[in-house]
Order: C-alpha cells, then sequence, then structure tokens
C-alpha cells in the first residue's frame, strides 16, 4: 500500500487497534458504529444528527469502521459523512415519495427476484449490508432482520431455470458479498448449473466500506464462476484510498471485470470537475465507470436530490473531457417501474434525408453527408440473429423495424371512442343533446357548428 497514489486512513480513535484486527473484516463488522456515542468518538455531530440517531423508525444505522476513517471531522459537510450518518431530514417528506420507488415488487414473479428486462433479472439475496447508504433504494427491505432472501432461494431458482431467455443474472440485495462464503458458493454454483444462464453480474459495495473483505478466499471463489462481472458503487474521489485500490487489484487478477455505479447527489458529487476527478480516478485503479443514477425519490432521500440538468452538466463536463471509456451513461430509473432511460445532452442538432447536423463538445458544429445509396442487409445475414419467438417488450425496436404502426398506451382506444364511435366524428344536435349538452352549449361546442 506504500507505492499506492491514494492516501490509506485510520481515525485516531482506532491508531491503537492492532493491524491484525483493523485488517479483519469481521472486526470491521463486529465494531461499526450506529449511537450517538459511536459517532461522537470521532467527531462531533450536528444537532440534527443528534436528532435522527435519538429517533425511532430511522433506516438502520451502521458504518465500518474504516470508511468512518476517511470522514473530515472537521467538516460538517464531508461528502463521505453525507452518505452514511443521518439528519433530521431523512424524516421529511417531498413531492413524488415513493416506498418502492422502482415499482420492484410489481416486477416480482416470486419473492426476491425482479424480472424487469426481457432478457435478465435482479436477484435479491440477502438484506445485510456493510454499511447503510442513506438514500438506499430499497430501504423497505435492506437493513430489517425480519426480511430473509435465501429463504426464497430455491423459488428464485426454479424461476430462472423455467425461464429460457433470461440469460443475464444480477445478484445484488443487500450486499451479496456479506454472505458467508457458504452461502455465496451456493448461489453462484446453483445459477452456473443452468445452461442458459450466460452471465452472472454481483453489485456490491463492499470492496469500498470494507475493503478487508476481498481476501484470496473470496477472489478464488468468485473465479470459479466466470464469465462473472462485479460493479462496485463509489461516489467520491475520497472513497478511492490504498485499501480500495488493492481490493480491486485482486478482483482484476481474478479475471472479474469490474464496473462502478455512482449516484448522483446533493452536497456529495454535484459538480462536474469533482466527477471528473471520479471517473479519472476509477480507471486508475481498472474500474471503468457505467452509470450515473439520477438519484430515486426513495423515502429519506429528499435531500439528495439535485435537477435532472444537473445531470447533463455533469456529462458535458466528461463527453470530450475526458478519455470516452470513462464517460458513464447517465440514466434515470422511472418512477413506477419504467427502467433506466439514458439521458444526454443533444449533440444531434438537425437532420435531412441528405445531411445530420451535429455539435461537439467544445461547440464546434459541423454536418455529415448521409449515403444516398445505402441498401440494408441481406436476410442471409440477419435472420439467424432474430428471437425465435415474439418479444414483447421489443418496444421502439418494433415501429424502426416496421413490424408496428404504433405504440399504444392501456386504454388507449377506449379513451378515443365514444358509443362505438371515435370522437373526433361529426356529432349532430340530436347526438350533443343525448350528452345531456343544451341546445345553446350545442351550437358552441358541436364540430359542426
Amino acid at each position: 500500500m506504500s507505492n499506492s497514489p491514494f492516501p490509506s486512513k485510520r481515525a485516531p480513535a482506532y491508531q491503537h487497534i492492532p493491524d491484525e484486527k483493523w485488517n479483519d473484516w469481521r472486526w470491521q463488522l463486529t465494531h461499526r458504529l450506529n449511537t450517538i456515542e459511536d459517532f461522537e468518538a470521532l467527531f462531533p455531530l450536528t444537532p440534527s444528527e443528534k436528532e435522527a440517531l435519538s429517533s425511532s423508525g430511522l433506516f438502520r444505522v451502521e458504518v465500518t469502521p474504516y470508511f468512518a476513517s476517511l470522514i473530515d471531522p472537521n467538516n460538517p459537510f464531508d461528502p463521505i459523512r453525507r452518505q452514511v450518518v443521518p439528519t433530521a431530514r431523512e424524516m421529511q417528506s417531498f413531492t413524488g415519495m415513493m416506498e418502492d420507488s422502482l415499482a420492484e415488487d410489481m416486477h416480482s414473479p416470486v419473492p426476491g427476484l425482479v424480472h424487469r428486462y426481457p432478457d435478465r433479472v435482479l436477484m435479491l439475496i440477502t438484506n445485510q449490508c456493510a454499511t447503510y447508504c442513506r438514500y438506499c433504494t430499497r430501504g423497505r427491505l435492506v437493513g430489517d432482520p425480519r426480511q430473509g432472501f435465501m429463504r426464497d432461494f430455491e423459488a428464485q431458482i426454479v424461476y430462472i431455470r423455467r425461464t429460457p431467455q433470461i440469460r443475464d443474472v444480477l445478484i445484488s440485495g443487500g450486499d451479496p458479498l456479506t454472505l458467508s462464503p457458504d452461502h455465496l458458493e451456493r448461489v453462484l454454483s446453483s445459477l452456473r448449473e443452468i445452461p442458459h444462464v450466460e452471465i452472472i453480474r454481483i453489485g456490491s459495495r463492499v470492496p469500498v466500506f470494507l475493503p478487508q473483505r476481498v481476501t484470496t478466499q473470496l477472489t478464488e471463489l468468485l473465479e470459479k464462476y466466470h464469465p462473472l462481472w462485479l460493479n462496485i458503487h463509489v461516489n467520491h474521489p475520497n472513497e478511492i484510498t490504498a485499501e480500495l485500490a488493492e481490493a480491486c487489484d485482486r478482483l482484476s487478477r481474478a479475471g472479474i471485470p469490474l464496473g462502478n455505479q455512482s449516484v448522483l447527489l446533493a452536497g456529495v458529487n454535484d459538480d462536474p470537475y469533482l466527477m471528473r476527478r471520479l471517473v479519472q480516478d476509477l480507471a486508475r485503479i481498472r474500474v471503468r465507470p457505467y452509470y450515473i443514477y439520477q438519484c430515486d425519490l426513495v423515502e429519506g432521500a429528499g435531500h439528495f436530490r439535485t435537477p435532472v440538468s444537473k445531470g447533463l452538466e455533469i456529462i458535458e463536463a466528461l463527453r470530450g473531457h475526458t478519455s470516452g471509456f470513462t464517460v458513464p451513461t447517465y440514466v434515470v430509473d422511472a418512477p413506477g417501474g419504467g427502467g433506466k432511460i439514458p439521458v444526454m445532452p443533444n449533440y444531434v442538432l438537425s437532420s435531412s434525408p441528405d445531411k445530420v447536423v451535429l455539435r461537439n463538445f467544445e461547440g464546434y458544429i459541423s454536418a455529415y453527408s448521409e449515403p444516398q445509396d445505402y441498401q440494408p442487409p441481406d436476410k442471409s445475414l440477419t435472420d439467424p440473429y432474430k428471437p425465435k419467438e415474439t418479444d414483447l417488450q421489443e418496444g421502439v425496436l418494433g415501429l424502426l423495424k416496421g413490424d408496428y404502426m404504433n405504440i399504444k398506451p392501456e386504454g388507449f382506444d377506449a379513451l378515443h371512442m365514444r358509443g362505438g364511435e371515435p370522437h373526433r366524428l361529426r356529432m349532430d344536435a340530436q347526438k350533443w343533446k343525448a350528452l345531456g349538452i343544451g341546445s345553446e352549449e350545442t351550437e358552441a361546442k358541436s364540430p359542426d357548428a
């Protein structure tokens, strides 16, 4: 770690802890901070933080000593502190607030399994985390000791086995890497026994909150189940330490591709230059920026929300200003279960059959000439790749391919019919009267008038 370009920190309150304990992930979990007294051993709390920590019914609070050591004790606005130490603002409601903002429960064919997209599922296998983020999307489930997703594990596996279109399984929770090795291996081996599951992905913040957990034993377990991908969750450059760099190095050497998912959070990372530094530092530890999420409309997270325009500003500061592979996709996970919708600045200014007018990150505008003799590929080249069954979620692609003329919202036809006739057809005075509209109104409202 001494040669790492990133810092290694330990709060003064932990300086007396022997290295063998400090670097033991079990010790870190056992000594997590969750009370006023715990936190004030490291830094003075604000009245708002004390009020939150004294309240009942608050989303679970647990912070590893390692991650708490990254907090600047002299800065009440510290971005790491803001992510893990609750404030009274969590108890305030806001417009659009929802318990299950992504409607995951609605897309759950069996408990703990979310099947929102055609070829992949989200598998929730634990409700435990090493540390609990204050903006957690699954706060309704995560951290509750009464919730036990592993009890639904067999039903999840049966559903995946019986659904051959599923080729990609994302394991999440909670945090899968908090599971015991035996439980984690049970999950991975069960998925690998299903022939149509091509890819296994894990979403985890353990390397960030608890890098000591990324042991040789863990990486040897994971590499047995390739192809396996891992996305971590870093929101601020201060979270990138020598310990995280070492954990990511172990994972990379085990052949595991690493990506990062950030959440755009007010007062944490809502600055274009800060985010540029974040994605560049991630690249230095061989982690590719994958997503920037707009903060969900989840209870307790209202004070973390930013305008969508802030996310667009950040993408403007990344595209062209840093390496292309370090520019993540900015997405809004649509409320009500619409899924991830990419949002980006508009680089296409105009188009015609002959040319497309484009702008670059500097504002340079140019015209790209379209080909005049383009022919689609022969069907012999494309037919082998078409799905054998109708894709009920084809969406806009079906319009582009010419398979459909339109996409109608549910109830559209009924809404636009009146008594079996389209309501835009002309009505005579008698029909208007039959609808209860008087003669004076009829002359004003009737399309014949």
